[in-house]
């Protein structure tokens, strides 16, 4: 009559990076204590969080042993990464590294999102008009200097 709920297991970071290996994915080190998952041509960096599992740091387009991420130009949008390199982001581009990101949070247990599963998003933008926009409080237009 009274039936009793499990607990649902957590599996922390080295059991993640086990289930990734199960389910396709290629994982290696890579530096500061974090793993890169690469699957096709696309890869992302993990990092243990506080609790001890796994949270995605960055995503995207692998080139040449870099994880290049998508930044939205506000005209376009490009892999860019961290040491400069860019590559246009066409639609094959951006199905791909969607397909990537749901089947990594699938195979890590991690929550999708709903906006997230509409279609791919991205954090980083590069705006001309806009410079300086991640450096902080920002001058207003009618100061100089």
């Amino acid at each position: 009559m009274f039936f009793k709920r499990e607990k649902p297991v957590v599996v922390v970071y080295s059991g993640q990076l086990d289930q990734l290996r199960a389910a396709g994915f290629t994982v290696s080190d890579a530096s500061r204590g974090m793993a890169l998952v690469v699957r096709n041509r696309y890869a992302a960096l993990l990092k243990t969080d506080e609790n001890g599992i796994a949270a995605i740091q960055a995503s995207g387009l692998e080139l040449q042993g870099e994880v290049a991420e998508l930044t939205d130009l506000g005209f376009q949008k490009i892999f860019l990464t961290a040491s400069g390199k860019q590559v246009p982001a066409v639609a094959e581009h951006l199905r791909g590294l969607h397909d990537f990101t749901e089947d990594l949070r699938e195979s890590l247990g991690l929550t999708s999102l709903y906006n997230e599963g509409l279609g791919t998003t991205n954090e980083k933008h590069l705006y001309d008009r806009i410079t300086a926009r991640d450096s902080g409080r920002q001058p207003k237009p009618w100061q100089r200097g």
